[in-house]
C-alpha cells in the first residue's frame, strides 16, 4: 500500500505538526467524527512502494488483533525520506521528466486527499487488504512506512531512470515472498498477482484526478488522458504487463467499473480506514485540519465505495465555500511539510531542472 498513499512527494497524507498551527478563523477546534466512521462489515492499501524494513512473513492471525502505534513523527520522517530522494544531479529526467503531467499532479496541493481516497478504494479489494494485514508491519510503524512511500514516489517521479529501477526492482523481490490466503474469501493472493498491482496502480491514479479537480488544479480532459498513459509506465515498472494498464480516462473508468464485483469491506479494511480517519497522537489544531482531508478523501469517495464502508453522506456537503475551506487547510499542511529540513532545497531542485528544460 501508499500511504497512507499514500502521500505524495511533495506533502504527505498525514503528520503530525510539532509546533501548533493556530486555528482558522471562525473554526471550532475540532468536529465530531461520526459522519465518517466506518461501520462495513464482513462482505498502498497501496502496498507496493513498501520497501524492505516494512515487510516481514506472515503471521498465522492477521494484524487486526494488534494495537495500531500513534502517529507520531510523521512530518519530520516523512519530510526527510522525501528530501533525500530527490537527487542533485540525476544522470537523466527519469521516465517522466519536467514536461509531464505527473511532475504537475505531484505537485498538487490536493495530493494528501488523493492519498487518502486510494487508500479507502484499495482497501476495498480483499486480497490486496489480506496482503498488507497479514504481511506488513505498518500497524506497528505507520511512519516508517508513509516514509518509505514518499521516498519511493519521489524517486519514481523525480529520480533518473537508473534509481527509479532500482527501487522497483527492490520492492519486486519483496513481492516473491509475500503470498498467502485471505480469511475472509478464502482466496489465495501473492503480492506480485499482475491483478492486485493493477488495481493499486488504477486507484492511486484515478484518485490523483479526482482530487485534483475537487481540491486543486483541475486537469484538462486531454491532461487527465495524458497522465493516465503516462503512469503505465509506473504500473509496468512494479511487473503489470504493459497491455493490461489502462492508458486513457475511459479505460480507466472501464477498468474500475469491472474490478467492482470483488469488492467489499473486510474488517481489515474497517480498521485500517478507522485508524487513518482520525490517527492517534495529533495535536489539538492539526487534528482539525486532518478533519478536512478526511472530510475531503470520503466525500470524494465514489457513492458505491461510502456506501460499502457504510459513510453517511459528506457534512457538510462538498460546496464550492466548504471544498475552498479545504483548500486552506491543504495549504497549512504544504507549508507545514515545507518548514522541514531539506523540504524547500528538494523543491528548489525540482524547480531548477523545470526551468532549465523550458526552451530558451
Amino acid at each position: 500500500m501508499t500511504v497512507l498513499t499514500a502521500g505524495h512527494p511533495g506533502t504527505p497524507v498525514g503528520l503530525v505538526c510539532a509546533t501548533a498551527t493556530p486555528p482558522r478563523p471562525g473554526r471550532a477546534a475540532s468536529r465530531t467524527a461520526r459522519h465518517v466512521r466506518p461501520r462495513c462489515g464482513v462482505g498502498s492499501f497501496e502496498w507496493y512502494e513498501d520497501v524492505a524494513e516494512h515487510s516481514r512473513p506472515a503471521r498465522g492471525d492477521p494484524l487486526t488483533a494488534d494495537p495500531y502505534a500513534a502517529a507520531a513523527g510523521l512530518v519530520s520522517r516523512s519530510a526527510a525520506a522525501y528530501a533525500s530522494s530527490i537527487p542533485e544531479h540525476p544522470a537523466d529526467e527519469g521516465f517522466f521528466g519536467p514536461g509531464s503531467v505527473a511532475w504537475r499532479v505531484s505537485a498538487d496541493l490536493s495530493t494528501p486527499v488523493a492519498g487518502l481516497r486510494a487508500l479507502h478504494m484499495q482497501a476495498l479489494h480483499p486480497l490486496a487488504m489480506a496482503g498488507v494485514d497479514q504481511h506488513s508491519d505498518w500497524r506497528q510503524d505507520p511512519v516508517g512506512r508513509l516514509a518509505a512511500t514518499n521516498a519511493y514516489l519521489a524517486t519514481v517521479t523525480f529520480g533518473d531512470r537508473g534509481s527509479a529501477e532500482r527501487v522497483a526492482a527492490r520492492v519486486r523481490r519483496i513481492h516473491e515472498h509475500v503470498r498467502g490466503v485471505d480469511k475472509v474469501t478464502g482466496r489465495p493472493y501473492a503480492a506480485g498477482d499482475p491483478a492486485l498491482l493493477l488495481w493499486v496502480h488504477a486507484t492511486f491514479v484515478e484518485s490523483g484526478i479526482v482530487a485534483a479537480g475537487l481540491f486543486g488544479t483541475p486537469l484538462a480532459a486531454p491532461d487527465a488522458d495524458r497522465f493516465v498513459a503516462e503512469m503505465v509506465t509506473e504500473a509496468e515498472l512494479v511487473g503489470v504487463p504493459r497491455a493490461l494498464v489502462p492508458a486513457s480516462t475511459a479505460d480507466l473508468e472501464a477498468y474500475i467499473a469491472s474490478v467492482r464485483p470483488e469488492l467489499r469491506c473486510t474488517p481489515a479494511a474497517r480498521e485500517s480506514m478507522d485508524y487513518l480517519l482520525a490517527p492517534p497522537g495529533l495535536d489539538e489544531d492539526m487534528a482539525e485540519i486532518w478533519q478536512d482531508v478526511r472530510d475531503a478523501a470520503v466525500g470524494s469517495l465514489p457513492a458505491w465505495a461510502r456506501e460499502m464502508y457504510g459513510y453517511a453522506e459528506p457534512s457538510p456537503p462538498l460546496t464550492d465555500a466548504r471544498r475552498a475551506e479545504i483548500r486552506q487547510a491543504l495549504g497549512v499542511l504544504d507549508a507545514v511539510f515545507l518548514g522541514e529540513p531539506g523540504v524547500l532545497e528538494a523543491r528548489q531542485r525540482i524547480v531548477l531542472r523545470a526551468r532549465a528544460a523550458r526552451p530558451a
